[in-house]
């Protein structure tokens, strides 16, 4: 479908080891809808200060809001209460619940064979090794993309997942869910029981981490699904009322 939908304004947000840029195959698809595309650059410092600052691109939008996060920012949409924001779509990210922190969902299972061995530094601070993006963080994506993925990585603070985090906006708003089922970073057992819990929309696909690179069609099919199902919903909140 090609139409265009001029309704709403998509929030995409980037999560551990990366910056807006992850999003660069994505937005230029979805403007090409007609919609309005914004990237939330997060500091990476507290679940509290992500959400705080994405809060803060929010107060920069007008109308209906689709919140779209990646892996760890899953939790920083959930956490960024506002009534403007209609839809929530996971791509193979983390859902904690009230009172769970984002360590307690991601190690839940036992990790992939492939995936990282990760520590923070003597800063508080955990960066992705090279080699972790190659062999797990996005191991479908070019080897073009994994140097520049390396190269503008940001590393995350230890209190981003060990924060409890507050009551997930996806108890009350629609939530899709893309599911990666080639995922060595979340696995999709914990991607499927995060999913089903808060009721999404799962689309499951044959897919790495970062689907954003190696599949970024699916992940713009997932938005504009709930783009159009938040158009039609708030076009019903406007039908007039029958007596």
């Amino acid at each position: 479908m090609n139409a265009r939908l001029e309704t709403g304004h998509v929030v995409l947000v980037h999560g551990a080891w990366a910056d807006g840029s992850c999003w660069s195959n994505i937005i230029l698809p979805l403007r090409r809808h007609g919609l309005h595309v914004t990237t939330a650059p997060i500091p990476l410092t507290s679940l509290t200060d992500d959400a705080s600052a994405l809060q803060r691109v929010i107060d920069r939008t007008t109308g209906p809001v689709i919140l779209v996060g990646h892996a760890y920012a899953g939790a920083v949409i959930a956490a960024a209460h506002n009534d403007r924001v209609k839809s929530l779509v996971y791509v193979a990210a983390l859902a904690p619940d009230e009172g769970e922190t984002v360590a307690d969902v991601f190690y839940r299972t036992a990790p992939h064979p492939e995936a990282p061995h990760l520590q923070p530094d003597d800063h508080g601070v955990i960066w992705m090794p090279e080699e972790g993006f190659v062999r797990a963080v996005a191991h479908r994506a070019s080897p073009d993309q994994l140097v520049v993925m390396a190269a503008v990585q940001r590393p995350i603070a230890v209190q981003c997942i060990q924060e409890k985090a507050p009551a997930p906006a996806w108890k009350g708003t629609p939530s899709w869910y893309l599911l990666a089922e080639e995922d060595r970073m979340i696995l999709p057992e914990t991607q499927r029981f995060m999913a089903e819990r808060m009721g999404a929309t799962i689309r499951s696909h044959n897919v790495d981490h970062t689907p954003m690179y190696s599949a970024s069609d699916l992940v713009v099919d997932v938005i504009l699904a709930a783009v159009r199902e938040t158009h039609s919903r708030q076009a019903k909140l406007r039908e007039p009322v029958c007596k």
